[in-house]
């Protein structure tokens, strides 16, 4: 009786764990990127980037929606809504085509003058565009990469020290009259909201990261190259017989 009931108290605890085991977080749960025929044409370097790439520009995305909800002057410079002046700015930054209020300025010399203080255009969608496509830039012109690509660890590092300063730039500059370019982060005595901070954090984050692997790549293929010489010649098994 007594060794019945450990074992039922065995399966018991077993339940527990598995049933946590297969729960989702509360706070969401990891999702990949969906299945598809290119995977056969992508290394795994090709696929890590590509899905950088999705989240960086998803984050660009999301901080344009909040700086517009913070800045509503600023979309009705270019749409009749907010959603349209997203859906604008989206379309320009993936279809490659150059944002009308920037002069046909293009990566660092559009985010340069997306935070300049005499700009008078929509600046949210200047500096989202201009953050989008200097990273893009960044990465050969390209948002999806495949075998035949190739991408330069050092530009992709440097993509991250742009986007520190424009963020530096954004809190620290201010316009004609003494005002902050635009409503961001926001320390009071009702409370701290950070989230631009941190979203941003976000994307300098994964373009530190990917410029690290890549540099690590190629060190290691040369580290693996030396490594099949040696094994080749000395860990060899001996005949026997």
């Amino acid at each position: 009786m007594e060794r019945s009931r450990h074992i039922c108290a065995f399966f018991c605890v077993c339940a527990v764990l598995t049933g946590c085991s297969t729960t989702p977080a509360p706070r969401g749960e990891v999702k990949g990127m969906s299945a598809s025929g290119k995977e056969m044409a992508q290394s795994d370097t090709n696929r890590i980037a590509t899905i950088a790439m999705r989240d960086n520009l998803e984050s660009l995305y999301l901080l344009m929606d909040k700086l517009y909800k913070r800045n509503p002057a600023e979309w009705r410079k270019t749409g009749t809504s907010r959603e349209e002046s997203i859906k604008r700015v989206r379309a320009a930054v993936e279809q490659r085509q150059p944002w009308p209020g920037l002069q046909g300025q293009r990566d660092i010399k559009a985010l340069s003058l997306a935070l300049s203080p005499e700009f008078s255009g929509d600046r949210v969608a200047a500096l989202i565009y201009g953050s989008a496509d200097m990273i893009v830039a960044a990465h050969d012109g390209k948002t999806e990469f495949f075998l035949i690509d190739g991408l330069d660890a050092q530009h992709i590092y440097n993509a991250a020290r742009n986007i520190e300063i424009a963020v530096w730039l954004l809190g620290s500059r201010r316009d004609s009259n003494g005002k902050v370019l635009l409503l961001a982060d926001d320390i009071s005595e009702n409370g701290r909201n950070l989230s631009f901070e941190r979203e941003f954090g976000k994307v300098v984050g994964r373009l530190d990261l990917m410029a690290e692997f890549l540099t690590e790549k190629y060190r290691r293929a040369g580290i693996t190259y030396v490594q099949n010489l040696i094994g080749g010649s000395f860990l060899q098994f001996l005949p026997v017989r």
